[in-house]
């Protein structure tokens, strides 16, 4: 189930809350019981490479864009 982030524009609390995607939108209560919240912008950071031993395949020339021989 995803998570979403609000803040209470009351006190200035911070919170989490877990709920279906069908209710991201639906009005929150903040821990101290504030109803005047904000659901805040959430971002994710994917890091890391594929490489050997992450089973991803290797391509011959170096890789890159177009296989390593077009994108001088």
């Amino acid at each position: 189930m995803p998570r979403y982030d609000f803040r209470c524009r009351s006190c200035g609390a911070t919170f989490e809350l877990r709920r279906p995607m069908a209710q991201a939108s639906d009005p929150a209560v903040c821990p101290q019981g504030h109803q005047d919240t904000v659901k805040l912008l959430s971002t994710v950071a994917v890091t890391g490479t594929a490489g050997a031993g992450s089973g991803a395949p290797q391509q011959a020339g170096g890789g890159g864009c177009c296989g390593g021989g077009c994108c001088g």
